[in-house]
Order: structure tokens, then C-alpha cells, then sequence
């Protein structure tokens, strides 16, 4: 079936559902299970850097401005390797072989260039149900994987919250 499953998360609760379906499908199938967070500015609670305007007038404002993106930068980078560590030790727990990356960049090429330099055989991501303009505009991370990854592709998609 499938010797190495990479399972890609981002740091919202959606993620726990992910792992989970991984996990699954990792005992099954007795595959050795990736772990991957790609940092990246667009992701939500990620560091994003405000008010910087590059005037010199503003240089002790935009310094502060700096450090503060700096320190939460620091804090996403954090948060990611703490929960890539306990999701890993969720596996090795469960008799999974697993192991985690963090990256930076594009989720969607680092995603795939990370299952290709692995030799993942399949890569499990939800996504976020943009539809839309807001998926023209914003992307799809999901959708990219689908369209770029040189292996099976499998989308968890989420139960619909009902109004």
C-alpha cells in the first residue's frame, strides 16, 4: 500500500484531524510517517510586519516595529517545532515510525518538494474551503499540491458546520 506518508499541518485546530487520518492510515498501512509545517506569512497566526513605511523620519518606529516582528516570528517558529515534536511523539507512541520538518517558503512548492525529496508515496493536507474569488485570490494550498505532487494527493475534507 503505502511505505511513506507525509502529512502536512499548519498550526489551527483543523490540523489535529489531519494528524489523525495520518496516523490512521500509517498503522495500516505500516508506513513511516513525515511530519511538515511550512512556515509561512500567510498563514494565520503567523508574525506579519506592520506599519513599516521606509521613510527615515520613522526609523526608531519602524526599529521597534522590526523587533516585535522579530520576536513573534520567533514565538510562530517555536509553536511550530513544539507541536511538529508532540504530533511525532503521538506517532512513535502509536508504533508509527515518524519523524517532523519545519520549513519556510511556499506551502504549496515546499510541500511538494519536500514529499519528492523524501520519496513520499502519498501526502495527506486538509485545507482551509475557500471557494471562490477568495481562492483566486489567496490560492489553495490543497489545490496546488493536487496539480504539482508527484505522488497520490489525499485532501481531508472537513464536516461542514452547520449554521
Amino acid at each position: 500500500m503505502f511505505e511513506k506518508i507525509l502529512v502536512a499541518i499548519d498550526l489551527s485546530p483543523v490540523s489535529e484531524i489531519v494528524f489523525e487520518k495520518a496516523l490512521s492510515m500509517a498503522k495500516l498501512s505500516q508506513a513511516k510517517l513525515m511530519i511538515l509545517h511550512v512556515l509561512s506569512s500567510d498563514e494565520q497566526g503567523s508574525a506579519i510586519v506592520e506599519g513599516i513605511t521606509g521613510l527615515s523620519y520613522y526609523e526608531m518606529v519602524e526599529l521597534e516595529t522590526l523587533k516585535s516582528y522579530q520576536k513573534r516570528w520567533q514565538e510562530y517558529v517555536e509553536k511550530g517545532l513544539e507541536t511538529l515534536k508532540t504530533y511525532s511523539q503521538q506517532g512513535i507512541d502509536s508504533g508509527v515510525i515518524a519523524e517532523y520538518s519545519q520549513l519556510s517558503g511556499k506551502p504549496g512548492r515546499q510541500i511538494c518538494q519536500a514529499a519528492r525529496e523524501w520519496n513520499a508515496d502519498l501526502i495527506i493536507m486538509g485545507r482551509r474551503g475557500y471557494s471562490g474569488l477568495s481562492e483566486l485570490i489567496l490560492g489553495s494550498v490543497s489545490n496546488y499540491a493536487l496539480h504539482h505532487a508527484d505522488c497520490s494527493v489525499l485532501i481531508v475534507q472537513l464536516p461542514q458546520k452547520t449554521p
